[in-house]
């Protein structure tokens, strides 16, 4: 906004000479702009309100930037029509040099001119053009794929494997250090720290055949060239290969947050529910086999719901009674023996410690040996366990999952260069072609893919809302609806260059690109804006000096006007992409996210700047045109 105001000023006072009034310049540049851009400021704040109704992670994530967003251009608004005029006429004053004697506004307005007169002499052309233009959006959007959010890079990367279930704890460790010494031994890995099993605490409830292996990493300059973290998880995952190991890679922080929000930690997942725990592990199996051929998939792993062992005593209670011995000496045998019983506590300065006493290792780690566990009759008889009950191992499961009162199983997904819209897609396709679920059985995908449909279903109702609020914004300024169908065809032209950088930089549809979009799209409509308000102008000023008589009259008038707008559109248009170049170049954390937010911004200045130009123009004439035409006649 101080830009164009600037600039104004600056044409005011090339006309008006030496000598002149400064603040009466002041005043009349900033009155002829001003509510322009002060409605144009609040459209740009009204086209944030979608990043304000989204909730869950990227509500959190974009809240900050969108509340920041909002109170700068309500600031700027603001400012465009209170200080800005006043320090206008404080700051510009002295000898300003005519905009002919500047060298770059005399190239701008040397290469615009030609176009421009082509333009107007051609404007079907033009227009034909432009809506080849606008149709040529069809191929990226058609091959951009779409995911929730980009891969954030944290620094660390987070190594989950899976087991099948019943693994012990001796080679639960023993995969676990395996793992860490293949991993620790590429050039780009600092350090790694692995767990098996759960920490003691009821809010982690992994089981033994789910490890953990955080690898910090070292800085990305310390790395072979050229090679991102994509590369480096293949190849990791190519040199982590275990026989009865599924890999999964992910970013620590990330994870964990999907794994608290939906209970999938992989990107991808879908949840089984059903009435019986076999039955969900059969048709986590076969959804597994067919999840393996589908492109894209890096590894697959359906839970073994009824993968557990035990250990079953089943008392024999007719023989017990022989010797006198009840069910509960059996059981007290069994849970103070094997089991073991809490007999003490130690206690060292602030630290407690339970004492707890059972047999030894050797004493309880066989059927055998359990089995040989003598009870004592109440004839002081001494009987082994075996010949009181029957032992045997049982299968069973694992875990047992329930989600609104029905079983649960998982099935974890781990993808590998493809977007997660078109993976999920085309994997429910095979699904429901392959996959023929019984009576009472239910799949729905889950992990961020959930996010991600949610994201979707409410911007597609917010985003129609605020376009109409905007329109509405539009229509108090301009009070003709015209002018507002011409600002409402910029945001569609200025969209055209943001999908093509989109797709040309290999990124996917996603949470920060839309919010890119939306940024672009308030933009957009300021240049419309901006572009009428001098057109305006300029057939006004004709009509005053009773210029405007018949077409060629108008024709040059809105010559006049768009060259008029060819400095402060430049500027705007290097202000913006000067600001974003340093994010599209940047490699740090977060960086990430902020390249895909700028990247329509970056390719929208491409188009959004030719619109305003070019096709505006030739619409304004072929309207006005019209009507000039229609008013001449009556007067006739």
């Amino acid at each position: 906004a101080a830009i164009v105001m600037i600039e104004n000023m600056h044409k005011h006072l090339e006309r008006a000479g030496p000598g002149c009034d400064y603040w009466e310049v002041a005043r009349a540049s900033a009155v002829e702009v001003g509510p322009a851009l002060f409605f144009s400021l609040l459209v740009i704040t009204v086209s944030f309100l979608p990043v304000f109704t989204l909730i869950g992670q990227e509500g959190k994530l974009f809240a900050p930037l969108a509340y920041t967003k909002t109170y700068a251009m309500a600031a700027s608004a603001a400012l465009a029509v209170t200080l800005t005029p006043v320090l206008m006429g404080y700051f510009i004053r002295g000898r300003i040099t005519p905009e002919h004697k500047n060298p770059l506004n005399r190239v701008l307005q040397a290469l615009y001119r030609p176009a421009l007169l082509a333009s107007l002499n051609k404007p079907k052309t033009v227009l034909l053009l432009a809506v080849l233009l606008l149709a040529s959006v069809g191929w990226p959007v058609s091959h951009l794929g779409s995911e929730f959010m980009p891969p954030l890079y944290e620094g660390d990367l987070l190594y989950m494997p899976t087991t099948l279930p019943g693994v012990s704890i001796d080679e639960a460790a023993n995969i676990l250090q395996i793992t860490d010494r293949l991993i620790r031994q590429m050039p780009e890995v600092e350090r790694v720290f692995g767990k098996a099993g759960r920490a003691d605490s009821a809010t982690d409830p992994a089981p033994l055949s789910m490890l953990e292996t955080t690898i910090l990493l070292k800085p990305r300059s310390e790395w072979p060239a050229s090679e991102t973290v994509e590369q480096l998880i293949h190849k990791l995952d190519q040199t982590v290969r275990l026989p009865g190991l599924t890999n999964s890679w992910g970013y620590p922080i990330r994870t964990r947050i999907d794994m608290l929000s939906t209970g999938i930690r992989t990107a991808a997942g879908i949840k089984i529910t059903g009435p019986d725990l076999n039955g969900i592990a059969a048709l986590a199996e076969k959804i597994e086999s067919v999840l393996k051929k589908v492109p894209g998939t890096r590894t697959v792993f359906g839970e073994r719901v009824s993968g557990g062992r035990y250990l079953d005593i089943d008392i024999d209670r007719v023989q017990a009674a022989r010797y006198g011995v009840t069910v509960a000496d059996v059981q007290r045998l069994v849970q103070t023996a094997i089991g073991g019983e809490i007999i003490g506590n130690v206690v060292d300065g602030r630290e407690r410690f339970t004492i707890n006493l059972r047999y030894p290792r050797a004493l309880r780690d066989s059927l055998e040996a359990i089995a040989a566990s003598w009870i004592t009759t109440p004839a002081g008889v001494q009987v082994p366990l075996g010949t009181l009950a029957k032992l045997s191992i049982a299968d069973g499961p694992a875990e047992i999952k329930s989600e609104n009162g029905r079983l649960t199983g998982y099935v974890y997904i781990d993808l590998e260069s493809r977007d997660l819209g078109g993976y999920v897609e085309a994997a429910q396709q095979a699904i429901d072609a392959q996959v023929k679920l019984q009576p009472g059985y239910a799949i729905a995908w889950s992990g961020q893919y959930v996010n991600l449909q949610h994201a979707r279903e409410r911007l597609q109702w917010v985003i129609p809302f605020t376009l109409m609020l905007v329109l509405l914004l539009l229509y108090l300024h301009f009070r003709h609806p015209g002018k507002v169908l011409l600002v409402a065809i910029c945001l569609p032209f200025s969209m055209v260059g943001g999908f093509w950088l989109t797709y040309w930089l290999g990124y996917n549809l996603s949470v920060a690109v839309g919010v890119g979009f939306i940024a672009l799209a308030g933009v957009a409509a300021e240049f419309g804006v901006v572009m009428l308000l001098y057109l305006d102008n300029a057939i006004e000023e004709f009509r005053q000096s009773g210029r405007l008589l018949d077409h060629a009259a108008l024709r040059q008038a809105i010559i006049q006007g768009a060259l008029m707008r060819v400095r402060p559109k430049m500027m705007t248009v290097a202000v913006i992409v000067a600001g974003l170049l340093p994010v599209m170049f940047s490699n740090g954390t977060g960086s990430d996210v902020m390249k895909r937010i700028a990247a329509p911004l970056v390719g929208g200045m491409l188009t959004a700047p030719l619109l305003s130009l070019f096709v505006i123009p030739v619409l304004y004439l072929l309207w006005q045109g019209r009507f000039l035409l229609q008013t001449t006649s009556k007067q006739s």
